[in-house]
């Protein structure tokens, strides 16, 4: 049996045996149960991917691709699988319990009835105060499959061109061109659905003019223009392929010499300067100060045909604000606060705001440090653009990631039907009345494997080998939210839990499976070991291979668990 062992001081070393982990119970009786003579033919396999898996469309050609995919392994015979090889196909990218998938929702729906991946101040690369601004964050959220990005505009110092920044901050300014350019050359290689550039406009109506023919030129085709100021509905994410669409409020005219011209910023708010950086001090006026329009009748009208998409104003108070005119569709921003107090007061009228028109969540301005909010609270009530901050890493982050894994990660979800359901008297989901559980999810945790692949041995304990274990639970609505964790297994890089937790689940299709490998620490800082986050609509069935990720969300090449998953009535 394998040794491996850690240096203490200059004479003594302490040996670990490194084991090899035998498949678990279950996984011993569902092989012998489709497999009596203890040899799986390809048959065999069928039938188990048939009525253990829950793969009510697999095909003989399925179960030969597996046989293929082990054909390398020393442990292969062509006559069939015995149980080593057959272990090892659980544990395998053909046995993902949420395998790489094709689009598979119906995407010929108005806009509203998405869920978006949306990011917030997309050009930053780290705080909200004092990071660079960069088009690489710009380039790794579309890369990512985030079809919403922010561009905050602003005079440059001398006032003849346009930055990005975050404005009155000590953030770094990049050029307005660059971060056209980045997009259009990375709009489209994770998804194929629309891009929405949102603008938040701090210009005069010289720069806007300019802005409209760099977007123009930049874009060309692929930019989509509305041919009519007011929609009456959303066109689909299928009808806008490979199309980028503005979106703003409608332009403002900004008088010459009139120093009292000021417009406030959907997202902190402010007094208009000729550059990012015109103060130290990061003073913002309070939230929801207004100022009010200017002669609309002035405006540049070549940017004004940019906008595929009208953010409104805000006047008036909550309700005002949700109001939903039949006549058109459009845009508005509530910050997290106001989403919230939105919840308490007025759910049913926001969810049937979201219906026929978009909101877009953002975070609150004291998130300095990119942090991230419970994006539950707007989907749970509609809200389309749940605006994240992708600078980071986290749990909230790492749910975010999750949910747009769903629908072949195109960015693009579709909303659940009790959403988007009205009834007869106009009636609409109610987010604040008692939810009846829907399912009962089952999770079995058998073990895991890959670190020492993928990790340093001395990456969790400089004298020992990790001691693991998992902590596994459900984010979604208040009442689905839960988390349990396994026993901790000492010294063991291939710790085997074996232990099983049941979730409640009153809204799985908006639910997302969190899970967390930790290495326990007496001194109480636990060592990071993996994540993953997935949407809990499109788990399979069955004996169930999950692969990890770091801290980023990208995945490890090896390390990875073993999981049973099932669903059942209440």
């Amino acid at each position: 049996m394998p040794k491996q062992s850690f240096k203490v001081c200059l004479c003594w070393r302490r040996v670990f045996k490194t084991r090899v982990v035998e498949p678990p119970l279950d996984i011993k009786n569902a092989f012998y149960s489709f497999s009596p003579s203890g040899m799986m033919t390809v048959d065999d396999l069928l039938r188990f991917l048939i009525e253990h898996q829950g793969q009510k469309n697999a095909t003989k050609e399925d179960a030969q691709a597996i046989f293929y995919s082990l054909k390398h392994l020393n442990i292969f015979q062509r006559r069939g699988l015995h149980l080593e090889a057959f272990f090892r196909y659980l544990l395998g990218d053909l046995n993902l319990a949420h395998p790489p998938s094709k689009v598979h929702h119906d995407m010929n729906a108005p806009l509203s009835h998405y869920f978006l991946f949306t990011g917030h101040n997309s050009y930053l690369t780290g705080n909200q105060f004092s990071s660079a601004s960069s088009v690489e964050p710009i380039k790794d959220a579309l890369l990512r499959g985030v079809r919403v990005i922010e561009l905050d505009l602003w005079p440059n110092s001398s006032g003849n061109d346009v930055n990005v920044c975050h404005g009155r901050t000590l953030t770094s300014s990049v050029g307005l061109q660059k971060c056209l350019e980045a997009i259009k050359e990375n709009a489209f290689k994770a998804s194929e659905y629309p891009v929405i550039i949102t603008f938040e406009d701090h210009l005069n109506p010289n720069l806007q003019e300019k802005v409209a023919k760099m977007v123009t030129e930049t874009f060309g085709d692929i930019l989509y223009t509305s041919e009519t100021e007011n929609l009456e509905q959303f066109l689909s994410p299928e009808s806008l392929k490979k199309k980028v669409l503005i979106s703003t409020k409608p332009p403002k005219e900004y008088l010459e010499g009139n120093t009292q011209g000021e417009e406030i910023s959907e997202n902190e708010g402010g007094t208009v300067a000729n550059e990012c950086q015109s103060s130290s001090q990061w003073n913002p006026p309070e939230e929801g100060e207004h100022v009010p329009d200017e002669d609309e009748g002035k405006v540049v009208p070549e940017y004004r045909q940019l906008i595929a998409i009208n953010a409104r104003k805000l006047e008036g108070g909550l309700e005002n604000w949700l109001s939903d005119d039949p006549k058109k569709v459009s845009r508005i921003s509530l910050s997290e606060q106001k989403l919230e107090s939105a919840a308490k007061t007025y759910g049913t009228k926001t969810v049937m705001f979201t219906q026929r028109n978009l909101l877009r969540v953002y975070p609150k301005r004291t998130r300095l440090d990119s942090s991230n909010y419970n994006p539950f609270v707007g989907w749970m009530h509609g809200a389309q653009m749940v605006a994240f901050n992708m600078q980071g890493h986290g749990k909230r982050l790492w749910i975010m990631q999750g949910m747009f894994r769903a629908n072949g990660g195109c960015g693009y979800v579709k909303k659940p039907d009790f959403l988007l359901h009205r009834g007869p008297n106009d009636e609409v989901f109610d987010p604040n009345l008692p939810w009846d559980v829907k399912t009962i999810m089952t999770v079995k945790v058998y073990l895991g494997e890959g670190w020492h692949q993928d990790f340093h041995h001395t990456a969790f304990d400089r004298y020992s080998p990790p001691d693991f274990y998992t902590r596994i639970g459900v984010a979604g609505v208040p009442a689905d939210k839960d988390v349990k964790q396994t026993a901790t297994i000492e010294d063991e890089w291939l710790p085997v839990w074996d232990e099983e937790f049941k979730f409640q689940l009153r809204a799985p299709e908006l639910a997302v499976l969190r899970i967390k490998i930790l290495d326990y620490n007496t001194t109480g800082r636990h060592y990071f070991g993996g994540q993953v986050c997935l949407p809990v609509s499109e788990l399979r069935t069955g004996i169930r291979a999950v692969p990890l990720h770091d801290k980023k969300g990208n995945k490890y090449k090896h390390a990875r668990l073993l999981l049973s998953i099932k669903f059942e009535a209440p």
